[in-house]
């Protein structure tokens, strides 16, 4: 059992926990709680930290893990390493996902969800559980896009992100230009357009462009886009959070490739 906060393996965990620069550098993120560590692929899990309350509660989980894998830490050190305020007692280590946004054009390309400077990580994090959700194909970010490993962003994914194909890119308008070469059709969530979300019939390869939440999208990767497309609203409303924006587009492609009318 590790009881100590000093011990290199929790300040390791740490420096995960803290700073994108660590994660990247040994290719891996923190999964906190027991549905989120449920999911974890087998073939991505590192090692799993778990209190003593949860290793004689869990027995069911644990078993299924490699024991060499798992670490019993003490409530304390517990604590100092977990990033939620009422952590439930197992924090796992897991290996990033290897897309390449190249990757992602050629393989995973009929229904792409493009996201520039999206910024804030429960945003990034919901868009990839509603693009699971609308049987989105993959999520090409920007650089400057919320780190899909930050753990806020990772609880607010609900486990697909172990399920989601996603990449950043650090050249937006090629990636964008390469899927139109292949037949995909670009439209641009966006406060100027003048047709509406869902009077489109959308066609086989379809990629959404959503943009930053203050900013919207940049002139540059809004001119790549066929068309801009609008949500309707009533009120005095001028704009909708990023995620629901997101999630509404997604829903609307996903219904129209279902047949609906």
């Amino acid at each position: 059992m590790i009881s100590s906060t000093s011990n290199p393996r929790i300040k390791q965990l740490v420096q995960y926990k803290k700073k994108k620069k660590a994660r990247d550098a040994d290719q891996v993120f923190l999964v906190e709680g027991l549905r989120l560590a449920g999911e974890i692929p087998a073939e991505k899990l590192v090692e799993v930290y778990v209190t003593s309350a949860f290793k004689a509660r869990e027995q069911a989980f644990l078993s299924k893990l490699p024991s060499e894998k798992v670490i019993e830490v003490t409530d304390t050190v517990f604590a100092y390493a977990a990033d939620t305020k009422t952590p439930q007692g197992v924090l796992g280590v897991v290996r990033q996902n290897a897309y390449s946004a190249q990757e992602l054009i050629q393989n995973h390309h009929d229904f792409v969800m493009v996201l520039e400077d999206v910024q804030d990580p429960g945003n990034v994090g919901t868009i990839l559980r509603s693009a699971e959700a609308a049987g989105v194909s993959s999520v090409i970010l920007s650089e400057n896009c919320a780190d899909v490993y930050n753990p806020k962003t990772t609880r607010s994914t609900m486990g697909s992100i172990f399920r989601v194909p996603f990449a950043y890119t650090a050249d937006l308008p090629e990636v964008i230009k390469k899927l139109k070469e292949q037949g995909t059709k670009i439209y641009a969530g966006h406060l100027k357009g003048s047709t509406s979300y869902d009077i489109i019939e959308y066609d086989k390869k379809v990629a959404i462009l959503i943009g930053n939440e203050g900013a919207g999208l940049s002139e540059e990767i809004s001119g790549l886009a066929d068309d801009y497309i609008v949500i309707p609203m009533e009120g005095k409303v001028e704009s909708l959070n990023a995620a629901i924006s997101a999630t509404i587009l997604m829903f609307e492609v996903a219904r129209r490739r279902r047949g609906g009318e």
